[in-house]
């Protein structure tokens, strides 16, 4: 005679648990084509916004930079960081991570009716210019975050050795680029820095001053 064992409820529940962190972790990320219409506002000078924040933070690879822009497309407040390594590209992680750094640059805006200022995200990471699976997850993390700090969510760009570019639009250049040397922030227009800057990290704020020297 022949038994057969079913499997353990232990078992089965850590297989389900695992089945359902999956399809929770693929829920949040965004394709090219959600992101494109979910209505993200178009930057009118997109070379020199990614030029001022490569001369701030001077980012390699893995290393995230969230920026806060006013009406008039001025940077207010910006924040690098690098990712974990060995990290999953889980939206919820990222956003959580983004939430963060704009907390302690600038305040909120939940009070108002409409967000007057716009988030972005510019991300250095190895490859080419087309989509990732990581980049959909940092979409709906700077959707998610925009949404909790009381900011409109702002363009996505991909910084990389071959350029940078806006993912959803189309635009892109090839400098800077990820092996790009950064220009010096006097060289940068005053146009993107109006008021005084508050910013996330060290090495940003050691690279104003040696620019005001």
């Amino acid at each position: 005679m022949t038994f057969e064992l079913a499997p353990s409820a232990a078992t089965s529940l850590s297989a389900s648990s695992s089945s359902a962190g999956s399809v929770n972790q693929l829920a949040r990320t965004l394709e090219p084509a959600e992101w494109a219409a979910a209505g993200i506002p178009l930057l009118r000078s997109p070379r020199e916004v990614v030029s001022g924040l490569h001369a701030r933070h001077r980012p390699d690879p893995a290393t995230a930079v969230v920026a806060v822009l006013d009406h008039d497309e001025r940077l207010t407040a910006s924040a690098s960081f690098a990712r974990r390594a060995n990290a999953a590209a889980d939206g919820w992680e990222f956003r959580n991570a983004l939430l963060a750094h704009l907390r302690r640059v600038i305040p909120h805006d939940l009070r108002r009716r409409t967000p007057v200022r716009t988030a972005i995200l510019l991300y250095c990471r190895d490859g080419d210019e087309r989509w990732t699976e990581e980049d959909g997850a940092w979409m709906w993390g700077l959707r998610d975050a925009c949404t909790l700090h009381g900011l409109r969510c702002g363009a996505y760009i991909t910084l990389t050795s071959g350029g940078w570019q806006v993912l959803g639009e189309g635009r892109g250049g090839r400098r800077p680029s990820s092996l790009s040397r950064p220009t010096a922030l006097a060289e940068v227009s005053a146009d993107h820095d109006p008021v005084p800057l508050r910013t996330g990290g060290g090495a940003a704020d050691a690279l104003r001053r040696t620019a005001a020297r």
